[in-house]
């Protein structure tokens, strides 16, 4: 597939663009900072401006392209650049930066004919991460089905987002799915950052005890390009396991007290369901802490 990726310099791009470019496709990175990998192509643009956006769109990628009897579309946009958290700039412009930015990625794409889009949403969504203060979820696990209430800037551009982009699926009809996706590991942070987490599981409390493996979420894009005809979906993204050394049991015992259990979980499983996303464009995810740390209570 030609795809046109924002974001690919992020901390989640700079590994979902390779890994997409591995994959087969052609990938253009559309960002304001180069990634300068030899296996994507970078065009600097700033999706604030709708021109800019359109025109990145409807253009060439590469000079080889001019080669071509006529000019190539693209297939797909993977959208995954934006302000990512509170504290990064003031309210008023990550708010505005990030709705903004998807509307005109969603405008330019739909209007271009381009019949997938894969845009980043956030667990933030559930206005558990950067709640004043303790919040706790009404149920556990978390799915796509908890409701999206959300008090910081960040969240409420992301919920926001969602509903710009059901609009355009019921405009357009394109295939629209936006990844609800959790706090975001690089293979080397696990051994730079989880063995406090291990220790500590309240460090993990706003994260809903969960992650996900950049080469995880990688994949997960992966298995929505290739998965046509859901029309608007979203899809929460993280893996399997918790981020904690602590069980479920635990958690729950010390942590979400009062909070209503709907099933049982296994004795690891993440409090952030993913069982949409097996189910509907089978998400397999790969990775864990396990591979780098060992579990101090494997055993216990």
């Amino acid at each position: 597939m030609r795809i046109f990726l924002t974001g690919g310099s992020g901390k989640a791009g700079r590994h979902v663009a390779p890994y997409l470019a591995s994959q087969g496709h052609q990938v253009t990175n559309a960002d304001l900072v180069p990634l300068d990998h030899p296996d994507v192509i970078d065009l600097r643009v700033d999706l604030t401006d709708a021109g800019e956006v359109y025109s990145a769109l409807a253009g060439l990628a590469t000079h080889a392209e001019l080669d071509l009897p006529e000019k190539p579309t693209y297939d797909a946009v993977v959208h995954l650049a934006a302000i990512p958290a509170i504290l990064k700039q003031p309210d008023a412009a990550t708010y505005a930066t990030n709705v903004l930015s998807t509307y005109h990625v969603l405008e330019a794409a739909t209007r271009l004919g381009i019949a997938k889009v894969v845009f980043a949403s956030s667990e933030t969504t559930y206005g558990i991460c950067f709640a004043q203060g303790e919040r706790k979820p009404l149920y556990v696990p978390v799915d796509e089905e908890h409701p999206t209430v959300p008090e910081d800037s960040y969240a409420m551009s992301k919920v926001a987002n969602e509903v710009t982009a059901r609009s355009f699926h019921a405009r357009s009809g394109a295939d629209i799915y936006g990844l609800r996706i959790n706090n975001v590991i690089e293979p080397h942070e696990y051994a730079e950052m989880f063995p406090p987490f291990l220790e500590d599981p309240a460090l993990r409390r706003r994260n809903i005890f969960a992650y996900i493996d950049v080469r995880d979420l990688g994949h997960m894009v992966q298995r929505c390009l290739l998965t046509d005809g859901l029309g608007f979906e979203v899809f929460n993204v993280a893996n399997p396991d918790m981020s904690v050394a602590a069980t479920t049991d635990e958690i729950i015992d010390r942590f979400y007290d009062g909070v209503e259990v709907r099933r049982a979980m296994g004795r690891d499983e993440t409090f952030y369901s993913i069982d949409k996303a097996r189910e509907l464009v089978g998400f397999d995810p790969q990775h864990t802490w396990r591979e780098v740390l060992d579990d101090p209570r494997r055993d216990a």
